[in-house]
């Protein structure tokens, strides 16, 4: 019950924000506005407080990463190779329904709700999850998606420009700087403590609201079935594997909860703005998403149930 209280106030902000848009009552076009500011202003607050008042031997969390990485990466290898092999799917099409099984929304999804249930000290690991979707799964499907469609000349310049995105990138610029403050040792001054914590407090109801906003029934009409194997895969395997990985590592309780909580969350909207750059397999990531924006309301409640003897 402790963990329905705190859980069902976190969704109640998504399904809030889903009536609110299939009502009317706040137009859908508003959520990316609402996206914009926490992906670009409250999460970089939040990111950069946080880190830099962690003592700096804890902010590399090798088990972590192996757990979350290596889970993260072997969902979407097997996927991928299942299609390639068995399917004989191209690279492509292979490449983007392997990443919408694998790359997770920790940024909008996991952050908030760590944070929301266990406060600041799960909101690290939540980062570093955030940092390796964005610096490790994201650049290597552009890298696959790009190997057959760029002349040398054309690989070099794009690889320069890729590095740029990713180096400026909100979530990996705001986590560099705290931790940069993080080695220095120095403490946040009070006065800038208070004014990122302000912008920071905003990120779970905003993030969470423009969640269910933008959630779209209608885009999971189509291609239901293929959507549904993948929603299985991202919402059940993956934690599963991850879990497994956090036990064999012997990773401590808290950073067990956030790397499977990580890996439980609906499946990244970075994957359709690839899938809509590259025109590949753009309406059955679209279906992913919503259907496993949808279904995790559900299984990520099973999930935090069968942790919470570890909390």
């Amino acid at each position: 019950m402790q963990v329905a209280s705190l859980v069902l106030p976190v969704f109640a902000i998504i399904v809030t924000g889903w009536l609110a848009g299939w009502s009317s009552y706040i137009s859908r076009s508003l959520a990316d506005g609402l996206v914009h500011f926490a992906y670009h202003i409250a999460m970089p607050a939040l990111l950069i407080v946080t880190i830099a008042q962690e003592p700096a031997r804890n902010l590399l969390e090798w088990r972590f990463l192996l757990a979350f990485g290596g889970g993260s990466l072997l969902c979407f290898g097997l996927v991928f190779l299942a299609l390639r092999i068995g399917w004989g799917r191209d690279l492509a099409s292979s490449t983007m329904i392997g990443m919408a099984a694998a790359m997770t929304n920790t940024g909008f999804v996991a952050l908030p709700i760590l944070h929301a249930i266990y406060g600041q000290p799960a909101v690290l690991p939540a980062a570093i999850a955030t940092v390796f979707v964005a610096g490790v799964m994201f650049p290597a499907a552009v890298i696959l998606l790009e190997s057959k469609a760029r002349s040398a000349s054309g690989q070099s310049a794009h690889a320069i420009v890729l590095m740029k995105h990713i180096a400026l990138n909100p979530m990996v610029l705001s986590t560099a700087i705290g931790l940069a403050w993080a080695i220095t040792g120095f403490p946040i001054p009070g006065p800038i403590a208070a004014y990122m914590n302000i912008f920071a407090a905003a990120l779970t109801p905003c993030a969470l609201f423009a969640i269910g906003l933008g959630l779209s029934l209608e885009g999971m009409r189509s291609n239901l079935a293929s959507s549904l194997a993948l929603a299985v895969v991202k919402l059940v395997i993956m934690p599963l594997i991850v879990y497994g990985l956090c036990v064999a590592s012997g990773l401590n309780p808290l950073y067990t909860i956030a790397a499977v909580v990580c890996a439980a969350v609906p499946t990244a909207k970075t994957v359709y703005i690839l899938a809509g750059e590259y025109k590949v397999e753009e309406p059955l990531v679209a279906a992913t998403i919503s259907i496993t924006t949808l279904l995790s309301v559900p299984t990520l409640l099973v999930w935090l149930y069968a942790l919470s003897r570890l909390a």
